[in-house]
């Protein structure tokens, strides 16, 4: 018997036209920097529940006239929900005095488990915590792997709607903390604001990418921040009087217009030999290096690494070290590049995987101490390679060694770790 999970509207326009709203009960994660329209997000997302009856619980660093004024510019009486009891702000104050404590993490894990009780107070459907960074600011990353997930499994259970803010990350630390919460949310959306000098009005640029679930795909549109209306999307204005897609906006193959791009059909075009334009076939490609946020050099990955230890060492929680080796000779006969590896496992991999490259070698961490998931990644490796012949597959496979490691009591630390697999 099939249970169904609903969908609940969220006043952020993006995610209702694409997704149908958010999962009750699911967890998701706002990511921006400042001035971007987080908070104003929130405003919507909790007004939203409030015009349902549903009841909102607000954490905030602001004071609450400060928030009421946010509210009023976007045409939110904020004042006559918090009278109705259907939005309840609390007032959080950044633990700036932790640093004084003997044990600041230990600090920060009685933050997280007060918010656990707080919401338990209350019982809302729905939570908004604007902003979540000075809490999460952990210095052991196992530890904030477990408090966090308990807070949120503590919430989940309930039955709520939880919308949590964190500043874009300035670090690779601080990035670290991110992809640690990240992992556990149902969904992120990600703010970009516009960097142009003079630009008439400010936004930037939306991204919602699903984590689990939201099987219809990750969406980016234009976003616009406007007086008395708040954030909205690049999308809306064909679709401003009709919430769902109208017969004239279903294609040739009946698929909504606003569809991933990856899912729709294409059609070969025409080529036009009087046209300035040019296909883009005949264009060469420049090579670059793009950097991804799950890449760490040897001493970031280190300090991951030995906090994986750590939280083996007090939990029993067991991780798996995949190191990948290329020989040198698929490299001088243009078989393979590292660069390619590094692709192709990249591709195969989960996005909360950490990997490190270190000369000929490609470390994978992943946080699970199954060594069925070594032959899992080598399966998807094959199909990711620069050419998925069955020959040059087999060929490829003679230059590449693999070695899963998985934790154990013998290890003490990372350096050890790390001399065992590389030498």
């Amino acid at each position: 018997m099939k249970k169904n999970i609903k969908l609940a509207n969220t006043g952020i326009s993006l995610v209702d036209e694409a997704w149908g709203g958010f999962y009750r009960g699911g967890s998701y994660l706002l990511l921006g920097p400042r001035k971007s329209g987080r908070t104003l997000i929130a405003l919507q997302f909790a007004l939203e529940a409030a015009k349902n009856k549903e009841v909102c619980l607000f954490f905030t660093s602001m004071r609450p006239k400060d928030l009421m004024i946010h509210a009023a510019s976007i045409d939110f009486d904020l004042n006559t929900y918090m009278n109705q009891n259907l939005i309840i702000v609390v007032r959080v104050a950044p633990p700036a005095d932790m640093y004084e404590n003997a044990s600041p993490d230990n600090y920060l894990v009685e933050y997280l488990n007060d918010i656990a009780s707080v919401v338990k107070q209350y019982n809302p459907s729905r939570l908004v915590f604007d902003e979540l960074t000075p809490f999460v600011g952990f210095e052991n990353i196992g530890l904030l792997q477990n408090t966090y997930l308990n807070m949120i499994e503590a919430i989940e259970e309930k039955n709520i709607t939880s919308l949590y803010i964190l500043a874009e990350p300035a670090t690779p630390f601080a990035q670290m903390i991110v992809d640690t919460v990240a992992q556990y949310s149902t969904a992120i959306i990600y703010l970009q604001k516009n960097s142009e000098e003079g630009k008439s009005g400010h936004g930037g640029r939306a991204t919602i990418t699903p984590n689990i679930g939201h099987t219809e795909g990750q969406f980016t549109s234009d976003y616009f921040i406007e007086p008395y209306r708040g954030v909205s999307f690049g999308f809306e204005s064909g679709k401003a009087s009709q919430p769902k897609t109208p017969p004239s906006e279903v294609n040739s193959k009946n698929q909504p217009s606003m569809v991933p791009i990856a899912n729709q059909v294409p059609v070969t075009p025409k080529h036009n030999t009087n046209s300035k334009y040019k296909p883009l076939t005949n264009v060469d490609i420049v090579q670059e290096k793009f950097s991804f946020s799950n890449f760490y050099d040897i001493s970031e990955f280190g300090l991951i690494l030995n906090n994986q230890i750590a939280l083996y060492k007090s939990t029993g929680q067991q991780f798996t070290l995949i190191s990948f080796k290329l020989d040198q000779a698929a490299q001088d006969h243009g078989i393979l590049s590292m660069s390619q590896l590094q692709n192709a496992l990249r591709l195969s991999t989960d996005k909360k995987d950490k990997i490190c490259v270190v000369s000929s070698t490609i470390l994978v961490l992943i946080s699970s101490g199954d060594e069925k998931i070594f032959n899992q990644i080598v399966s998807k490796m094959k199909g990711n390679l620069p050419n998925t012949d069955k020959n040059y597959v087999d060929l490829v496979m003679q230059y590449l060694y693999g070695f899963p490691y998985v934790v154990n009591d013998r290890v003490q630390n990372a350096e050890m770790l790390l001399n065992e697999i590389l030498e």
